[in-house]
């Protein structure tokens, strides 16, 4: 079953599709969110209610356009260019992250949200 979710924030839509792990099965569980956006460079993330240990894949270098959920803070994060601890032109999480989807198209266009905007995250309706 593809899960693919619609992430609106600020004045920006982008759709997502999540992956077959549990962290991804946890969040899709707990749809619809919202939150408020913080920027951490080309990163947003923000706090969920889901709550969830690190899974053996968890990674700090990430690619554009990676969902990732950072147990340390239960925070979505979505990665969209480098961070303040990027190695290189790539992003890449504080810390450990749970890897568990991807954004459809640019992710680039998330630049323009800002810190403080409002999130929503819910399924997104499937193309018939």
């Amino acid at each position: 079953m593809t899960r693919e979710i619609q992430l609106s924030a600020g004045n920006v839509s982008v759709r997502a599709q999540l992956d077959e792990s549990a962290t991804a099965s946890a969040i899709w569980a707990a749809l619809p969110l919202q939150a408020v956006a913080s920027r951490w460079g080309d990163e947003i993330y923000f706090s969920i209610s889901v709550r969830l240990a690190e899974e053996p894949g968890a990674r700090q270098d990430m690619a554009v356009g990676e969902l990732g959920y950072w147990p340390v803070g239960a925070a979505f994060c979505v990665f969209f260019g480098p961070t303040p601890v990027s190695k290189g032109p790539g992003p890449r999480a504080y810390s450990n992250v749970n890897p568990f989807g991807r954004v459809l198209g640019d992710a680039t266009v998330l630049r323009a949200v800002r810190d403080g905007d409002p999130v929503a995250i819910e399924a997104a309706l499937q193309d018939r």
